[in-house]
């Protein structure tokens, strides 16, 4: 039942707004969910990497629209499955339930960590935790995040200058190097260790 697609870079997934008809498994490459303010402006919420999801909430009720845009970061793959056919699935096999419910679940928690890191950090600890957030998604990479200051400035929700200038400190203190394009993370305890202002959970 699952629809294997393949992905350009750049290449959209589905646009905030269009009906949402599908959960997607993403099987190769990375994909950014992003959404445009009012104005234009566009902010990347998240990063998607293997054996992870997005669109979980085309399962949850029919008629529902997309809440966010996705395009692939760079080539990539994922399997789709349908509404209709997940739900078949279920009423075969109630147990998969459970596994949407995690799925969401897991989507709650990183909406409460990014609340939290944007109403509790300062600007500067926001940009190391973003980029922490990021590590796992590239664990393959040998700690390389092949982003740009600007989507590390989406993702922190704050000024290219700002990302720039704590990345910079970064090097200069060993836990990361600034590559063309991209950005090696050396040592991301040390980073952790200067995120500060995160409440106890």
């Amino acid at each position: 039942m699952a629809r294997k697609r393949s992905f350009d870079r750049a290449e959209v997934v589905f646009h905030e707004g269009d009906a949402a008809d599908a959960v997607h498994l993403v099987t190769r490459g990375r994909f950014a969910l992003r959404v445009v303010s009012p104005l234009g402006q566009s902010a990347m919420l998240a990063v998607r990497g293997p054996g992870e999801t997005f669109g979980e909430f085309a399962l949850v009720a029919e008629g529902t629209r997309r809440t966010v845009s996705v395009a692939a970061l760079e080539l990539g793959e994922t399997v789709s499955v349908g509404r209709e056919a997940f739900l078949g699935l279920v009423r075969r096999h109630p147990s998969l339930m459970d596994v949407l419910v995690a799925l969401l679940a897991e989507r709650l928690r990183y909406s409460d960590k990014r609340i939290l890191a944007q109403q509790f950090l300062d600007a500067d600890a926001r940009v190391r935790w973003a980029l922490l957030e990021l590590v796992p998604v590239y664990a393959d990479t040998d700690g390389v995040v092949p982003l740009t200051q600007e989507n590390l400035a989406e993702l922190a929700g704050t000024a290219r200058g700002t990302v720039n200038r704590v990345l910079r400190e970064e090097q200069e203190r060993g836990a990361v190097a600034l590559e063309r394009g991209r950005i090696r993370v050396l040592d991301p305890d040390a980073l952790a260790d200067r995120v500060h202002g995160l409440p106890q959970r």
